[in-house]
């Protein structure tokens, strides 16, 4: 890593990709319209950016349906675009720094966290999937006779991809790897609070091979850019990641429109179980990062803490030690291990709950609001105890370093507990009894469960949630499921 100087030398002086990307170059939005982009962590201004709307996604949606349709990129070989999908990723690793600060810029995270995990984990997914793609066979049913009959895996055509602010980088690169390697063209709408390493990745994606038309992105605000692009007649599939709200009006675009595919990854409220026989300190420690990392905004973040009774004061003792111990500070500054709420709007959110928090239940550190570089969109690390079952911060997602911490004394009553819940994306269990350990996962509604850790996550392995968090998988080769359809050849001979 680099300096605390020279990360904010390199800030000052970037060149910001602030136009839409349609059809490989930069457009002003045909409106004419921009909107500033704000650093959190500062409040002060970083550039204004193109506000794209209809008539931008019609553009884009229009460009990506004649890349797929004349075979540019939907025609070559899996090998062919393998290799385009690997200069991709190299390129990303060239400019780890830069995409790394574009990221830390717009929405305030640790730049710590950019540059060793969201940069280099973009690179990663999309040199995994690249590698994946010629080692997905088609198929042949046992008919018998003369007859052959043909299961082929191909492309939906034009893929309308909404990513959130949490990891810009890294969601779109989620949605794009698997879109783009089996052959799809895709139009991306990154979040209106974190477009700009969506377009450099753009314009790194043409350098890297990509024909033009294939990757388009239009940067704008939900109700006019985001709903077109659900709504619109040539989309074939869109796939989301945010709230579980965005995701049912996403439901409803496809309804009244055309019917389009829809796989959502949306809200989470994801418990973290700790049983008596526990590593009690790797779970403390795990914990704490499981709600703390990314400043809490992680949709399967392991915001409730059910702990056995009888080690709870011990545990709300381990919690507060590690809560003191986080930096918060300028995300620019590799010391700092908490940066910025994404805005001060969010962070006001926040506030909220920490308010209707003290009256429910019981404050043990943090509770705050406050202001760094005359940015007041920080949050302290916090932590509620003697959290009763229905309180609200123990019901709804909030997104933020906002810790709720029950208590259950059976294994059934933890159970019972953790799937009392709207939202079913991920959950933790920490126990050194693996009969129990799989018994307790097995009867968790959850789409992950983490055993004696949190939040794991691989590419090999599917991401996605039950209940209200959604449906379909990211990540692994179940995610070129959401891109791809099933289509029969049956041939007498």
């Amino acid at each position: 890593m680099q300096s605390f100087e020279d990360y904010t030398s390199l800030a000052n002086s970037m060149d910001f990709r602030t136009k839409c990307w349609i059809d490989g170059q930069f457009v002003s939005a045909k409106s004419g319209e921009t909107f500033e982009n704000i650093n959190p962590a500062t409040g002060k201004k970083l550039c204004d950016v193109a506000r794209g709307n209809s008539n931008d996604i019609d553009a884009a949606v229009n460009a990506a349906r004649t890349a797929y349709e004349d075979g540019r990129w939907s025609g070559k070989t899996p090998s062919e675009r393998k290799e385009v999908i690997l200069n991709l990723a190299r390129l990303i690793r060239e400019n780890v720094s830069e995409m790394a600060l574009l990221d830390t810029l717009d929405m305030g995270k640790p730049i710590s966290e950019t540059v060793n995990v969201d940069a280099p984990g973009s690179a990663f997914f999309f040199q995994w999937h690249a590698e994946a793609a010629d080692k997905i066979y088609d198929e042949i049913a046992p008919t018998g006779g003369r007859d052959i009959a043909m299961i082929r895996r191909v492309p939906l055509g034009v893929i309308g991809a909404v990513v959130p602010w949490n990891f810009p980088l890294d969601m779109a690169t989620w949605k794009l790897a698997p879109a783009l390697v089996t052959g799809n063209s895709v139009v991306l709408k990154p979040a209106e609070q974190s477009p700009l390493s969506a377009l450099r990745l753009a314009e790194l994606a043409k350098e890297a091979g990509l024909p033009d038309g294939v990757f388009n992105v239009v940067p704008g605000f939900g109700e006019d850019a985001g709903q077109a692009l659900g709504r619109h007649m040539d989309v074939d599939c869109l796939v989301f990641t945010g709230s579980t709200a965005v995701g049912k009006l996403f439901q409803k675009y496809a309804g009244e429109s055309n019917m389009k595919q829809v796989w959502l990854e949306t809200g989470g409220k994801s418990p973290n179980i700790i049983f008596p026989d526990a590593d009690l300190e790797k779970a403390a420690d795990m914990a704490a990062f499981g709600i703390f990392f990314n400043q809490g905004e992680v949709c399967s973040a392991n915001s409730r803490l059910l702990v056995h009774s009888s080690i709870k004061d011990e545990m709300v003792g381990k919690l507060r030690d590690r809560a003191e111990k986080i930096k918060q500070g300028d995300p620019l500054d590799p010391a700092t291990t908490m940066g910025a709420m994404v805005d001060v709007n969010h962070a006001k959110k926040v506030e909220g709950f920490l308010n209707v928090g003290k009256v429910e239940a019981k404050l043990i550190i943090g509770g705050d609001r406050f202001s760094i570089n005359g940015s007041d969109a920080f949050i302290q690390p916090t932590i509620f105890s003697d959290v009763p079952e229905d309180a609200t911060i123990a019901r709804d997602e909030i997104f933020g370093p906002v810790l709720a911490i029950q208590t259950f004394d059976t294994e059934n009553e933890a159970i019972e507990m953790a799937n009392k819940s709207l939202y079913g994306l991920a959950a933790s269990v920490w126990t050194s009894d693996l009969a129990r350990a799989m018994d307790v996962s097995d009867k968790l509604h959850v789409g992950t469960v983490s055993v004696n850790t949190v939040d794991a996550l691989s590419a090999m392995t599917p991401f996605g949630g039950m209940k209200q968090s959604g449906f379909g998988r990211d990540l692994s080769i179940h995610s070129f499921d959401k891109y791809t359809a099933l289509k029969t050849i049956w041939v007498k001979y």
